[in-house]
This record gives C-alpha cells, structure tokens and sequence, in this order.
C-alpha cells in the first residue's frame, strides 16, 4: 500500500481563501453531538475547537444537565437539549439545518444512547450527501452493534485511538501493535469494504481512505497523549467539513492542524504540561503556519 507523508505546502494548498464578501451562513452550520452527565469537557472542547477552525455556525446537542457548563465555556454555540431531559444522548437530532455532523466525545454507552445513535444514522441515510464524523463512544457503540455499519454513509470519517480500533476490527489490542504492516492493511481493508475515511491516531498518525490513499502525519509529540486531545481534533475536522471540505482532505488539514498546535503549544509550554485546552488555543497559529 503506497504511503505518502504530509507535508506543509501540500496540506497548505488545500486551505481554501476566505470570501471576504462571506457571511455565518457562507461557512456553514455544523452539528456536534457530544458530552454525558459528568462528560461535559468533551464536548466543551470539540465545540471550541470546532470554532477556531473557520466554520460560520455550530450548534451542539448537549444533555440539559451539562448546559450552564457548555453556555458559559462556549459562548458562540448554539446549544440544543434532548426533549426528554435525558443526562445522556438519547433522541436523534433533525439534520435539515446543517451542513456537517460529529458524533461521539463524551457520549458514554447508556443503552438510550446507542438506540439514539441508530436512530441518527438512519436519519443520515436520508441525507447521503451530508458529512459524518464518528468518534470515541459513537465508535465503540458501532464495535458493540455492528448491525450499525450498513447505516454509515459513504464518505463517513471514523477516527479511532488503537484501543477503539481493536475493538471495531474484533481483535486483542497486543495483536495490533506488534505489527504495524498488518494493522495499516487491515485498516486500509476496512476503509475500503465500508467506503469511509479512518484516521487512526496515535503517534504518526495515519489517515486511509475508501479509494486506497494512505497518508501519515509527521508532526504531534507525546505531549498531546493527553485527555481531551482527540475531542479537539475530531471539533477541527466537523468545522472543515461544514466548510465543504471532502471527507478525505477534511481529515488530512484536521489532523495536520492539530499536530502542528500541537508542536507550537509544546514548544511554548513543554511537553510535560500540555493539556487539550492548549491545542485549541494555538490553532490560529498553525492555520497561521498553513497560509505560508
């Protein structure tokens, strides 16, 4: 499987230029989906970071009980609460205002919320040509009811850790990381049969998807093995895709975005301290680094 590495030029032309004559509506309306009873951060972060990375509008689908937390932490979304009350996900979301949905951060695996989740994707069947990002809980449901894979839309983006993807490929974590060769043919496999983009985190990041693309990120540092790091890049990739990014592209500036906030944070702070608010902070100085 051919492998190509990012690299600064080539992620930088990707970077659309801004329409000066643009307005909220121009850079489109994200949906995230996010957060549980005591699962606030994820969500906060995801929102915030879905913000710095350009889009116009982003309204997050919250527990009511995490409301005061999320109203105050991100003054700029637009909040929206299960009618039920519920301290978990657990009533599928109308999608006909958006332009982009993010699944996952936070949202913990009561039985109401994997039955809100299949409710949702099959609202997303309806609407095939609208972006789809998988992440953490939304990707361990989809490991715990594979019945679940038939309803993702082609172009979808999951973006599982190695713990997560062991899970959704079935197989012991060990088995993952003792041979690297396999694991990315297995993941190249996957992306594939199911017509998605994965992006398998970690160090090196790599990014595969459905029509045989293999790239890996040089960028990021140990400092960013840190709680709450992949609930700011999977914010990052919903803002891009609500922009009209493809899915693909979407994932490979998500990713190099967060990496290189993640070097300029580290090489500010240290490694030793970073922690997943830094990321969001210094994203405006990668997109900084990406424009040249």
């Amino acid at each position: 499987m051919p492998e190509f590495d990012l690299d600064i030029a080539a992620v930088g032309r990707m970077l659309r230029p801004r329409n000066p004559e643009g307005n909220k509506s121009t850079f489109g309306h994200a949906l995230l989906i996010a957060g549980s009873w005591g699962m606030a951060g994820a969500s906060v972060l995801a929102g915030r970071a879905c913000l710095r990375s350009g889009v116009g509008k982003l309204t997050m689908h919250i527990p009511r009980a995490n409301n005061d937390i999320v109203q105050i932490s991100v003054p700029e979304a637009i909040v929206h609460h299960d009618v039920a009350g519920s301290p978990c996900f657990s009533e599928a979301v109308p999608l006909e205002s958006y332009r982009a949905l993010a699944v996952g951060p936070g949202l913990g695996l009561h039985p109401s919320t994997c039955q809100a989740l299949a409710r949702q994707l099959q609202l997303c069947r309806q609407r095939p040509t609208m972006p789809l990002l998988l992440d953490a809980d939304a990707l361990n449901i989809l490991s715990q009811h594979p019945e679940l894979w038939d309803l993702l839309p082609e172009g979808s983006i999951l973006t599982p850790h190695f713990g997560e993807l062991a899970r959704l490929l079935r197989l012991p974590l060990e088995n993952l990381l003792k041979d690297e060769e396999d694991c990315c043919r297995m993941v190249a496999e996957m992306a594939a049969r199911q017509r998605v983009t994965v992006v398998m985190k970690g160090a090196g990041t790599r990014l595969f998807s459905a029509d045989g693309r293999c790239a890996r990120c040089p960028w990021g540092n140990d400092g960013m093995a840190t709680a709450g790091s992949g609930d700011v890049l999977t914010g990052v990739i919903l803002g891009l895709l609500a922009q009209g990014y493809p899915s693909f592209e979407a994932a490979c500036m998500g990713v190099s975005l967060h990496a290189l906030a993640g070097d300029d944070a580290a090489s500010r702070l240290g490694r030793h301290s970073l922690i997943a608010s830094d990321l969001v902070e210094y994203l405006p100085q990668a997109f900084l680094r990406l424009h040249g």
